[in-house]
């Protein structure tokens, strides 16, 4: 089973690449106006490195026969920075959001949106939220787990695999496989799956192969700032079991559970 209950534990190994939660919130066009220096003053202590962004948005496609394109103007992305340079707050006029590249617990990294999350809703008191959503990007390497020279069916559950999930398909030969998935979960949390082989970061500082396990949980509509907790929850759990779901016995081992 995809989604079945798991008992939590804690690896030693873990394929984590990058965890990211991302709130969305209609536009405040105050957050662009000027420097968020109050928002600042009570993140400082966690995330004293700070830089601010101009990013170009994509161009708009307006109704008419034919068509317009209209150059959108560019968003201001306000950066606060752990400093190690582990962990990273955004803010713009339409979001707020908290990503690692050093995941360690659930617990650890909610209690470490907690704080910013609940300075931005009081400075700035956004209506509702429009979006929240939780992403895992899992890199399995099979050097790292000691798993070289098995095949991605050995690490990986077949329903995640697409075709190398065959016995008759030669890894070697195929050049690219990729699996997109998007579906409505029980209790209306949403789902968008990829997963395939490929290269962390282009390939550019790392040239292993590594299996890709993408998962973007989201729930939309106009979500109360109260309703935060209990749907990053959800969205966690939801994560956790299908993580358990993608790996077979032999990885699970492999990345060295330890029971929390």
């Amino acid at each position: 089973m995809l989604f079945a209950e798991y008992e939590r534990c804690h690896y030693l190994r873990p394929p984590l690449a990058e965890v990211i939660c991302q709130l969305r919130f209609p536009t405040i066009l105050s957050i662009g106006a000027k420097e968020p220096a109050d928002f600042q003053e009570a993140v400082r202590a966690d995330f004293p490195r700070y830089l601010v962004r101009q990013e170009q948005q994509p161009p708009k496609l307006t109704a008419g026969t034919p068509p317009k394109v209209e150059p959108q103007k560019p968003v201001t992305n306000y950066h606060f920075i752990s400093a190690d340079g582990r962990w990273k707050l955004n803010l713009t006029q339409s979001f707020i959001a908290l990503s690692t590249l050093s995941y360690q617990s659930w617990e650890d990294f909610a209690a470490r949106l907690d704080k910013p999350l609940a300075r931005f809703i009081q400075l700035y008191q956004p209506a509702f939220f429009e979006r929240i959503g939780l992403r895992y990007v899992n890199a399995f390497s099979r050097r790292r787990l000691g798993m070289e020279g098995l095949l991605w069916d050995d690490v990986i559950e077949s329903p995640f695999l697409g075709i190398l999930g065959e016995p008759d398909v030669d890894e070697t030969a195929v050049r690219k496989c990729a699996l997109h998935v998007e579906s409505t979960l029980n209790g209306g949390c949403r789902m968008k799956l990829q997963t395939g082989p490929g290269l962390l970061g282009g390939g550019k500082a790392d040239q292993e192969v590594k299996f890709i396990l993408d998962q973007d949980f989201s729930f939309s509509g106009s979500l109360t700032a109260d309703s935060v907790p209990g749907h990053l929850e959800e969205m966690h759990r939801w994560a956790v079991r299908l993580f358990r779901g993608a790996v077979t016995r032999q990885t699970h081992e492999a990345m060295g559970p330890v029971d929390e």
